[in-house]
């Protein structure tokens, strides 16, 4: 199978230099939009507030049902924060049936194959990764170009201010992680060789009494996630990425030796793609598991450096966030227009109601769903709290909030936050653009499992429809480096969003479900105490 993957790869290669020549692909890109802008026009549609404030209606679903969440789970997202950090750690193993953690090296129960002692928590139980893995998939997927690039826009649109209402919605966000990947585990599918199918199409299928509209929600999201796996989570990604390495290796004045040869960039990271997807989650997952702490940190610490480095602007900085946030000057929209710009970043950067996490979660070794959940609520605060606070407040201490670059687009405010990092560290505009390809490697591995997951719920789950998304999801890698396909990656965004809507329905009508495994799992761990 993989030497006919690397065959179709390198077909496409040639069609692809040959579109580009003749401009089939811009021709091809405006027959999409035309076909598709109405869809792209309704998911996006932002409804106007004043003369200056415009809000997308995804926002309001995304953080009313999150706040909805808060309350009724009595702030989960604040409580039960250390426990989550707890079970990551594996002090609660034993309640699985666990006794160490850390060493553990068996044959699972479903096979011969040999496991990993970090994939493995229960052997003999469902499930096929661990707490920490479960956790890098989803991350991996969410952590990334957003992080660096969305964050300049925001804070360019919306000022200072935009920040805390960002690091609000990042933790509000916590508390709808938390539902629909509890949800992901306790509706998942385990086939008879311990493989995990699960995610919104499973929990809406199976956990709304109206079957007929669990089934039309069910289909409809994995359309959807279908849809937005080949765009938002891979051809933008690698364009993303290619785009800035291009922009690493041009000389001043010149042109950079791989201008014209996206398409062998993709071909590349195609290549690379493809041997970690065909192993399935436990491959994807021991190298996420490798990547996203390694990402998270170096960038962390490169913040942290800057940050420290200019300690004198340190008290300015958090002056200028928090003046910002309530009374911004010279801000579009005033205060109202800042917070939008905070939660529109937040909830575009860490995903969280649309579901796709609750797919890499639900493969989890546990018998105790909600404990998936609480693992799962790290995520918005590590993506956003953390990763998206540090890229503003470089950006902030270094001056590089400025309205001018408002308009700028994903690519250049990459070259933004680089430059901003450049001020304090000269040769770091290389590592941030080795940072950004991995990002994007690993956003584009784990939103294969996802699309994978949706492909499978409406295909069936053969060999053969296996092989065939992932033969089409690594040609995309290489059309999304080489081609001009806007309206393909914008219309594809908008299936990412559209997912929301199934989702939210199933996570407001199943939210009592939840609340009774809350409630299982933290007996459990009382009586463990007592």
């Amino acid at each position: 199978m993989k030497k006919k993957l690397l065959s179709l790869l390198f077909l496409a290669a040639p069609l692809l230099v040959f579109a580009q020549e003749k401009g089939l692909d811009q021709q091809i890109d405006k027959a999409f939009g035309d076909a598709t802008g109405w869809f792209v026009e309704l998911i996006f549609y932002q409804i106007p507030f004043t003369d200056t404030i415009s809000i997308y209606w995804v926002l309001f679903p995304l953080i009313l049902g999150a706040v909805y969440f808060t309350f009724y789970f009595n702030f989960i997202n604040f409580k039960g924060f250390f426990t989550s950090i707890n079970i990551v750690r594996g002090k609660y193993d034993d309640l699985e049936g666990r006794v160490d953690h850390n060493v553990e090296i068996a044959k699972s129960a479903f096979s011969d194959e040999e496991d990993n002692p970090d994939t493995i928590r229960i052997e003999g139980h469902v499930g096929e990764v661990s707490h920490f893995q479960a956790l890098t998939a989803a991350l991996s997927a969410t952590v990334g170009l957003g992080n660096i690039a969305g964050v300049a826009i925001a804070v360019s649109i919306g000022g200072a201010g935009a920040t805390f209402w960002m690091i609000v919605a990042g933790f509000l966000g916590m508390a709808s992680k938390f539902v629909e990947c509890t949800l992901g585990v306790k509706y998942r599918d385990i086939e008879a060789d311990g493989t995990v199918y699960g995610g919104p199409m499973y929990y809406l299928t199976k956990g709304l009494k109206n079957k007929t509209l669990g089934k039309i929600l069910a289909g409809l999201f994995a359309i959807f996630v279908i849809g937005g796996s080949f765009g938002g989570g891979n051809m933008f990604q690698v364009n993303q990425a290619f785009q800035l390495v291009e922009n690493i290796t041009t000389p001043v004045g010149g042109v950079s030796f791989l201008h014209g040869k996206g398409w062998a960039f993709g071909l590349v990271m195609a290549i690379l793609v493809g041997i970690v997807i065909i192993g399935g989650i436990k491959k994807i997952a021991k190298v996420t598991d490798k990547i996203v702490p390694f990402m998270v940190a170096i960038y962390v610490a490169a913040s942290l450096f800057v940050i420290f480095v200019n300690y004198d602007m340190i008290g300015n900085a958090f002056s200028q966030i928090f003046n910002g946030a309530f009374s911004p000057e010279g801000i579009a929209g005033g205060a109202v227009g800042v917070l939008v710009q905070g939660f529109r970043r937040a909830a575009f950067s860490n995903e969280a109601g649309i579901g796709s996490a609750s797919i890499a979660h639900s493969a989890v070794k546990t018998k105790y769903a909600a404990s998936e959940g609480m693992v799962a609520l790290l995520e918005p605060f590590i993506d956003t709290v953390v990763v998206c606070t540090m890229t503003a407040l470089v950006l902030i201490i270094t001056g590089n909030v400025a309205a001018e670059n408002a308009s700028l687009n994903d690519a250049q405010a990459i070259l933004l936050t680089s430059g901003a990092f450049e001020s304090a560290i000269s040769w770091f505009p290389y590592v941030l653009t080795v940072a950004v390809v991995l990002f994007a490697f690993s956003s584009m591995i784990s939103w294969s499992y996802y699309g994978f997951q949706g492909w499978v719920y409406l295909f069936g789950r053969s060999k053969k429809m296996e092989y065939t998304y992932k033969v089409i999801f690594c040609v995309f890698v290489v059309v999304g480096a080489a081609a001009s396909l806007g309206s393909v990656i914008g219309f594809s965004d908008a299936m990412v969003f559209a997912m929301m809507v199934p989702n939210m329905i199933g996570l407001i009508i199943l939210a009592p479900k939840v609340k009774e495994e809350l409630s299982k799992y933290m007996s459990a761990i009382k009586a463990r105490k007592a």
